[in-house]
């Protein structure tokens, strides 16, 4: 199976093919102490290159980070990357190969603290989907621990406004407030 480096081509847009997840991944039905719960989010896949789609479901205020799901065809490989907040990942479907080669299944949860550096790829053959809760930024960087590209939050949300008004749809207030 041919790899591709999403990072490489992040803010490439290209047509995708659209595929079940296989779950409702936009409920949440508010429950005993959680309040009046979420609305019903219609976003859709956003492509940023290569195999790798995003859905993004929140905005964290002040620029703290984001939550999305984050969708990789088999064979896509999210390259050398550090994270300057803690990132929380729970995969939905599919499998991941982390750089220390382990295998993270469907229900498999993942902690990365600060400052941790890794890569990792989607393996299998069904597209795997994880849903991402990233605090801070995520830098790719070069082995030599050089910053190639930095990803914000306020990149996160001009990516989400520009994915819209491309696609001629008015964007749902995802910002936390």
């Amino acid at each position: 199976m041919r790899r591709r480096d999403a990072d490489d081509a992040y803010f490439t847009r290209q047509p995708i093919e659209h595929q079940p997840l296989g779950i409702d991944t936009h409920r949440h039905q508010p429950g005993p102490g959680r309040g009046e719960g979420l609305p019903r989010l219609r976003v859709a896949w956003i492509p940023e290159g290569p195999g790798k789609w995003s859905r993004p479901l929140r905005f964290l205020a002040g620029g703290r980070g984001w939550v999305e799901l984050m969708r990789l065809a088999p064979g896509t490989k999210l390259g050398l990357h550090r994270h300057t907040g803690e990132v929380h990942a729970y995969n939905l479907e599919g499998q991941r190969r982390l750089c220390s080669g382990e295998l993270v299944g469907p229900g498999d949860y993942v902690h990365e603290p600060a400052g941790n550096v890794d890569w990792w790829e989607a393996v299998g053959e069904v597209p795997l989907v994880v849903l991402v809760v990233v605090m801070g930024t995520v830098e790719y960087v070069s082995h030599d621990g050089t910053v190639k590209r930095r990803i914000t939050t306020a990149d996160r949300m001009a990516d989400y406004q520009r994915y819209c008004a491309e696609a001629g749809v008015a964007p749902a207030d995802l910002v936390e407030r």
